[in-house]
């Protein structure tokens, strides 16, 4: 229960922000009904808010003191974000201990734990912005592909289900290796590199970075083809930040939701457009762009094409990838309501059908291919236990996070 108050530090006070946790039994597939959450203050150890989880593995948004809005909004302010601790307790798995999680005032963090019977601590550490991290190595902007002959037909590149992440240099055999949902891998990304309480075109432009970088590496096979067994690393002299199991933004997530099947192209290449990109205060470089530059330009109005284009040219377009890996049916390109039929309304009342087995407060649906207010309710149940708008129609983002959220009851099973 919460005792009521909010802990105010010197200097990090002016605002609010909300913690949700989301938690679950090994992944998505299954949620973890009744485990008690503390949420702790980490200056002396004082519990906040405790809890138990829902049917659906969650409890209420929690408000937490963060510090004044501006902090975040210019350069070479106090920290941003202040940080708590968050513990999960269930009968039968490891205590979780999630330590440092982040607070930007008018944002919603989002703590997903995944219950396991061996959980290792999580420690986050500071964002890019704000820590001391290692300046990327600049590479060429357009790579060597890992095929013997100029004369393949390349294919379009696809989106890939997972990404195996080396958490350390590329040369160091010692660093352990992470399997992340694609999806889950950008937004743990974008919330490690940039702040979400920027403007919203700002985020898009950034987002559209760091997808394009991590589908670059993807379709060359950089790293595979110098013979590791992983497809990126978390060094940012290399590639981008990501802690396993850190804290997100509902605003980062909302955003990938929307664009994670597109990347930044050029007219002459087929790859995806390998984005450099630098904090613009610490380092600058030409092409390469700017974070705190596209803050300043989000500010002035532009939308996310017309910032990327200010850095790495007027020739560069989004393109949208022609294929989701492990998704059994794309997206049909319209949203589905009351009304739609066909065979795209069919295989989302299967995939609803197979979720209800784990999430049983949605409505089990007749397999007839036709949207009808029955269909309307169990998609709204779905959109509330997932934190998506409560529409009742099944739109990208809907579509795609009922597809993980199958996929994942289908591995368990």
């Amino acid at each position: 229960m919460s005792n009521g108050r909010i802990f105010l530090r010197s200097n990090y006070v002016g605002g609010t922000g909300l913690l949700r946790i989301n938690t679950f039994l090994t992944n998505i597939g299954k949620p973890a009904e009744g485990a008690t959450v503390s949420v702790i203050d980490p200056y002396d150890n004082t519990v906040i808010e405790e809890t138990k989880t829902n049917e659906w593995g969650e409890i209420p948004a929690i408000p937490l003191s963060a510090p004044p809005l501006e902090y975040s909004m210019e350069y070479d302010m106090p920290r941003p974000f202040n940080e708590y601790n968050v513990r999960v307790t269930l009968s039968d798995y490891k205590e979780a201990n999630i330590n440092n999680v982040q607070i930007f005032p008018e944002t919603t963090a989002v703590q997903e734990v995944a219950l396991t019977p061996t959980f290792s601590d999580i420690n986050i550490p500071y964002p890019v912005l704000y820590g001391d991290f290692p300046p990327k190595i600049p590479e060429s902007e357009i790579k060597k592909l890992p095929f013997p002959s100029n004369q393949v037909i390349l294919p379009q590149p696809i989106i890939p289900s997972i990404i195996v992440v080396h958490d350390g240099r590329p040369e160091d055999a010692s660093a352990a290796n992470y399997t992340v949902a694609f999806k889950d891998y950008i937004k743990n990304v974008a919330s490690s590199e940039i702040y979400a309480t920027w403007p919203t075109e700002t985020l898009k432009a950034n987002i559209h970075v760091i997808l394009s970088f991590t589908l670059n590496r993807v379709y060359t096979e950089w790293y595979r083809g110098k013979g590791y067994n992983f497809t990126i690393t978390n060094s940012t002299a290399f590639d981008q930040a990501f802690t396993f199991g850190r804290n997100i933004f509902q605003e980062v997530s909302n955003v990938v939701d929307e664009i994670f099947t597109t990347f930044i192209a050029k007219p002459e290449i087929r790859q995806p457009l390998f984005t450099q990109y630098c904090d613009g205060k610490k380092v600058i470089r030409e092409g390469w762009l700017s974070q705190w530059g596209s803050k300043a330009l989000g500010d002035q109005g532009l939308n996310a094409l017309q910032i990327l284009r200010n850095y790495y040219g007027s020739s560069v377009f989004i393109e949208e990838a022609e294929k989701v890996e492990g998704i059994p049916m794309s997206f049909p390109g319209t949203p589905l309501k009351v009304g739609s039929v066909g065979e795209s309304v069919k295989t989302i009342q299967e995939q609803l059908n197979v979720i209800a087995r784990n999430y049983p407060l949605i409505p089990r649906l007749i397999e007839d291919g036709e949207y009808g207010t029955v269909t309307a309710e169990s998609v709204k149940v779905f959109q509330q236990i997932f934190n998506l708008p409560q529409t009742g129609e099944v739109n990208y983002p809907t579509w795609y996070k009922i597809s993980d959220v199958f996929a994942a009851i289908q591995k368990l099973a």
